[in-house]
């Protein structure tokens, strides 16, 4: 049986300073000002400007924190090393960011809870990481003041397999990438409406130029 725990007073809860990502520009513009916790769930079809907006996202990261990017479907081959070379990143960004080749979660599991100073847990993509929906909870439980990026297959609009829906449900921050834009539904933008992100201009003109013909 769990074990009982304190109830949390009104006065305790407005009182308690929860950590933001004083995110700007257009960032801020997309998923707000989000608490430095929780899960990020981003889904798309394949050959959109997932991956470009995934790194593009880590770049911005760096500068709030550390990354660990668990590359489980793609891994470090050539095709990553091009996107990341597309990136530019400087030597501060570069140093921030780490790459794991297909780790499986319980290792991953194991090197988070002895790696300090990560912030931020990248896990490309959810269908390759062959968890169980009680597993993901306990890696939730394992690092309360870390965000988790969870990149996720769709078949049509939705995400592939019961876990990435689950988690898509309960996610703070919501991304749909379409036609080399991203679209947000944040908790964190609190009511506000959030701007498309545009991940390769030339690109999305001539996706929606083309949708509107």
């Amino acid at each position: 049986m769990a074990k009982l725990r304190k109830a949390i007073s009104v006065d305790t809860l407005l009182s308690t300073k929860f950590i933001e990502i004083p995110l700007t520009g257009r960032w801020k513009d997309l998923i707000g000002r989000p608490e430095q916790s929780g899960t990020w769930f981003l889904k798309g079809p394949s050959g959109h400007g997932k991956t470009t907006f995934m790194l593009q996202l880590v770049k911005e990261l760096t500068k709030y924190g550390k990354v660990l990017y668990n590359s489980l479907e793609e891994g470090a081959r050539l095709s990553m090393q091009e996107a990341v070379k597309e990136q530019n990143l400087s030597t501060l960004e570069a140093k921030r960011i780490n790459f794991l080749h297909r780790e499986p979660i319980d290792l991953m599991r194991k090197r988070l809870q002895r790696s300090r100073g990560i912030h931020f847990v990248v896990i490309d993509s959810i269908q390759y990481a062959f968890m169980t929906l009680k597993e993901y909870k306990e890696l939730q439980a394992e690092n309360p003041k870390k965000v988790f990026i969870i990149n996720s297959h769709v078949e049509g609009k939705k995400a592939v397999g019961a876990l990435a829906r689950t988690i898509e449900y309960d996610a703070d921050v919501k991304i749909d990438v379409e036609g080399f834009k991203a679209f947000s539904r944040s908790r964190a933008s609190r009511g506000q409406l959030t701007k498309p992100y545009v991940i390769w201009p030339e690109g999305a003109d001539k996706y929606w130029n083309d949708i509107k013909i």
